[in-house]
């Protein structure tokens, strides 16, 4: 499956944006102050835009969750009096609460525990069911067969009553209340991701593809949903909805047209609103997603990359059963120190006797990760590996510190999913962790490397002092200082343009272009010569581009710099060229992006319209990679190197017969007949369609809806 470019800068923002709402990175979140009421946490609420909820209303409602998991009704009601007491204003919502109170009375075995379900029945339960709604008297009833029929009962008339699975199902519910009730919606970024995890699937599905980020998808958006919130009865008598809303967001979140209906009702008819309240019940698995995020910042440079000497072995997260959240059973932390043996191998000795000694070889093949704690020294820009002996090659690295020292110290601490203020952690397994995907799946140069022509990079044995090189001419490039790029990468690594000359032909584009906006053409000219020349006679796809750069020099020199330096793509390039140069990979998540982003361009081209949704969700940004003067040459040849620039007109081809001419059996392609709106929302109406289908079955009937649905009743 090919990939589409990403803007990186739009989905930094997006990152930052999310590491801020969630509180991960220190120093990061805006507000600190928990809200006084739902009143002064509401969202902007716009059609334009998505609001980024409150950090502590998303986690007054995780711990109502959590309570109501671990079958603590008391407290999860004790925090809705506090924080939403509204709430149980709602009967039928307090009804399901005091049922569930009423079973876990029982669930305990015991004498008080029976007393106390008595007590809860005549006061709490048997009230509330007078009025909650009509069929609540009738469940009244039903559960007192509790009494008679045990919880081990797996045959009784109540064992879905009993059934723990009832507790998470509650706890959703409360949850996609909550969040529409206090406007706590899930930060930016990580609707994005379901939206866009969620149409890959459906479009490999439907295409027959084999994803190639399944193993990614699989991990991070779970198969279960939060159950999804009701409309009072007062909602009801709505006026109808318009048809191009309902199926937009059918379509959209997988809904049928009845459940999108009852949706738009409950959100009294604000399609976006509604959007946001079922992309949020669909589930995440926060501990990967928090370390795919985490793995990005280290890798962009937004986070410091320090790392500690304390190893943290954990299994990896088991899939969890539907409606159950994700756990890890265990989280060791033991001193190791780490040592390299004579036949290259690197064992972790975890002390103990030799049984513990762990060889990294053989545990790459076991279902443990391995981690190492991302904390920062306060004595030193950058922690060095504890147990490893590092030693810094003098020749190089004081020449990147120098560049790079001021961003260094914008960067950031990894905090996690603490909170300070209630001193309990989001979630049982998140710790502040670092993938070794990232940090530690190379120290130092393999010696495969070293025995195949690699010879002339200069040794850096550290991964962190790589990460520094590394973004040190990511910083350069970023500021535009073409000259200082290439002096410091060639001595690096005198062989690296040689094996990028297109991205040398760009960076000298730069150089050319300020010397044009500050004057000095001879200088210019000079560059031209000596660079943009030879590069374009070896390679005539460089021609064009070298002619558009030259008629720079008949435009008003201070409109160069605006119009012609893409600094920020050109220098994600050359850091992620840098990046594999040193073995770095590209972070997971960007993986997970380009696919997906292929995947919604083709899934929307079957449907033939354009996403309703994605200005909203800032998919149409990371889409944005436009090149104004640094243009689309040689860009195939570039993406394979780098993956990062490119023209926004790009060309994508599905891999079926139907993405590509739409053909049909009948040899009647869909884009030759131009159906009318309401002809295709007709066919998806009556026959339950996705829009693709309906667009397929009016091509072959002249696009005549009528025609369409007699033939198939017929």
């Amino acid at each position: 499956m090919d990939s589409t470019p990403v803007n990186w800068e739009a989905l930094d923002a997006l990152i930052i944006d999310f590491a801020q709402s969630e509180n991960l990175i220190e120093g990061l979140l805006c507000s600190s102050s928990p809200p006084s009421s739902p009143a002064s946490s509401s969202s902007s609420s716009s059609s334009s835009s998505l609001s980024t909820s409150s950090y502590h209303s998303r986690l007054i409602i995780w711990k109502i969750r959590r309570s109501l998991e671990a079958g603590d009704i008391d407290t999860a009601m004790d925090f809705l009096r506090a924080h939403a007491p509204s709430i149980l204003d709602d009967r039928r919502l307090l009804f399901q609460l005091q049922k569930q109170k009423f079973i876990e009375l029982l669930r305990k075995g015991t004498a008080e525990g029976r007393d106390a379900a008595i007590a809860c029945l005549r006061t709490a339960l048997a009230p509330c069911a007078l009025d909650a709604y009509p069929e609540a008297y009738e469940e009244f009833k039903h559960v007192l067969l509790a009494f008679i029929y045990g919880k081990d009962d797996q045959a009784s008339p109540v064992a879905n009553e009993w059934s723990e699975r009832r507790r998470f199902d509650i706890a959703g519910l409360m949850s996609s209340v909550l969040r529409a009730h206090l406007h706590a919606y899930d930060p930016v970024f990580s609707m994005t991701l379901r939206y866009l995890i969620s149409i890959h699937k459906g479009y490999c599905f439907q295409q027959g593809i084999v994803s190639p980020i399944s193993d990614l998808t699989q991990r991070l958006l779970l198969d279960e949903r939060d159950p999804p919130a009701t409309a009072q009865e007062s909602l009801y008598e709505v006026p109808p909805f318009d048809e191009v809303d309902v199926q937009a967001l059918a379509q959209a979140v997988e809904l049928t047209r009845q459940a999108a209906v009852d949706s738009l009702r409950f959100s009294k008819g604000d399609l976006f609103v509604a959007f946001q309240n079922e992309l949020c019940r669909t589930r995440l698995d926060v501990s990967m997603l928090d370390e795919l995020v985490c793995e990005y910042c280290v890798y962009r440079g937004i986070m410091d990359y320090g790392v500690a000497s304390t190893l943290v072995l954990q299994p990896k997260v088991n899939q969890p059963e539907p409606g159950w959240s994700s756990s890890r059973n265990f989280s060791l932390e033991v001193d190791s120190s780490v040592n390299k043996h004579s036949d290259g191998e690197t064992s972790i000795n975890m002390g103990g006797s030799p049984e513990n000694n762990a060889d990294v070889s053989r545990m790459q093949g076991t279902d443990v990760e391995l981690r190492y704690a991302c904390e920062l020294s306060s004595n030193h820009d950058y922690c060095s590996t504890s147990g490893l002996n590092v030693s810094e090659n003098p020749r190089v690295l004081p020449r990147y510190r120098t560049h790079g020292s001021g961003e260094r110290g914008k960067r950031k601490r990894w905090r996690g999913r603490y909170d300070d203020q209630y001193g309990v952690p989001f979630d049982d397994c998140s710790r502040q962790e670092l993938s070794t995907t990232t940090l530690v799946s190379s120290n130092s140069i393999s010696k495969e490397q070293q025995g195949s022509g690699k010879h002339s990079l200069i040794d850096v044995s550290s991964r962190v002092d790589k990460y520094e090189i590394m973004l040190g001419m990511k910083d350069l490039a970023s500021k535009g200082m073409a000259a200082e790029v290439v002096e410091e990468v060639t001595a690096m690594d005198p062989s690296f343009f040689v094996q990028n000359p297109i991205l040398l032909f760009k960076i000298m584009q730069v150089e050319f272009l300020k010397l044009v906006s500050s004057g000095d053409h001879s200088s210019a000219l000079r560059v031209a010569c000596s660079h943009l020349g030879p590069l374009a006679a070896s390679d005539p796809a460089l021609l064009k581009p070298l002619k558009e750069t030259l008629l720079a020099l008949l435009q008003p020199n201070e409109d160069v710099l605006g119009k012609g330096l893409p600094l920020h793509a050109l220098s994600t390039s050359l850091q992620v060229a840098i990046g594999r140069r040193f073995d770095i990979e590209e972070p997971r998540l960007m993986k997970v992006m380009k696919v997906s982003l292929y995947s919604h361009d083709e899934w929307f081209k079957l449907q033939m319209c354009k996403d309703r949704f994605e200005s909203h969700l800032r998919i149409d940004s990371l889409k944005e990679v436009n090149t104004p003067l640094l243009t689309s040459v040689g860009m195939s040849n570039l993406n394979g190197a780098t993956s990062t620039l490119g023209s926004s007109q790009v060309t994508i081809s599905s891999g079926t017969k139907i993405s590509e001419d739409g053909s049909s059996p009948n040899q009647v392609s869909p884009r030759d007949v131009v159906c009318d709106e309401n002809a295709i929302l007709k066919v998806m109406e009556f026959l339950a369609l996705p829009r693709a289908d309906a667009i397929h079955l009016l091509a072959l009937y002249n696009g005549n809806a009528e025609m369409v649905i007699q033939q198939l009743f017929a």
